[in-house]
């Protein structure tokens, strides 16, 4: 298949590298700062597009692909205030979006690990719970969209937590994300659950990028020929 990559940074190039080494070729590679090339005309015969950009541009670049009915794989985090209104445009016009805030094969598995944890401490309230999250000084949101979704799994699963917040708890519903930034760290998140008696932690380290490509490059794959709304879990068979 012939892949648009928009954004080159370094997923990008991790992108580019791991699709051609599965002999897929790059019909066009846009960057952030270039995305005026975005246009109908250079889309022509791009069959995926595959978008790791900036949370302002994000939701643009993905309605303009849509506009050229190219279906879209997306792993921009910051911008899901929006994701219902491409949803809601994938179900109506029959389009094709695939998001996950991780595309980490490893990752989706903790997802899940964390939501059955999650529910089986909910019957243990001596234990509280925290998520923290550690990314390289370039990454622009915090708490990143992977922490996002582990908190919303313990949010699920856990009675005695009504919502996530950043840092610092000011009630005691509160699961508190906590953000540090440090280096080239890839990735590490951390669930701790903990009481007066002792700590149970759950961990995913990511040792590169080379994970994340790999997933968004198998979304790409996954999602040619069919339209509506897909993530790592319908990839994942979870």
């Amino acid at each position: 298949m012939k892949i648009a990559i928009i954004g080159y940074g370094k997923m990008g190039k991790e992108i580019e590298k791991l699709a051609l080494e599965r002999g897929h070729s790059i019909g066009i590679i846009i960057d952030k700062d270039d995305l005026n090339k975005l246009s109908p005309e250079n889309l022509e015969n791009i069959d995926v597009a595959i978008e790791f950009t900036t949370p302002d541009s994000a939701y643009q670049n993905i309605i303009k692909c849509f506009n050229t009915n190219i279906p879209v794989v997306c792993g921009t985090t910051g911008w899901t205030n929006k994701l219902n209104d491409v949803i809601d445009i994938c179900e109506k016009q029959g389009k094709t979006f695939f998001y996950a805030p991780n595309y980490s094969l490893g990752v989706n598995i903790f997802f899940k690990l964390n939501t059955f944890l999650a529910s089986i401490i909910n019957n243990y309230p001596a234990y509280d719970v925290r998520v923290e999250e550690t990314h390289h000084t370039q990454k622009l949101d915090a708490p990143s969209g992977t922490a996002i979704t582990i908190a919303d799994g313990i949010l699920k699963n856990m009675d005695r937590k009504s919502k996530w917040v950043k840092e610092k708890a000011e009630h005691k519903d509160d699961l508190v994300i906590k953000s540090f930034r440090e280096g080239n760290v890839p990735g590490n998140h951390k669930v701790i659950y903990e009481s007066s008696l002792d700590k149970i932690q759950i961990e995913h380290d990511a040792k590169n990028r080379q994970g994340l490509a790999f997933g968004a490059v198998l979304a790409a794959e996954y999602i040619l020929g069919k339209t509506g709304y897909f993530t790592m879990n319908d990839l994942l068979k979870i």
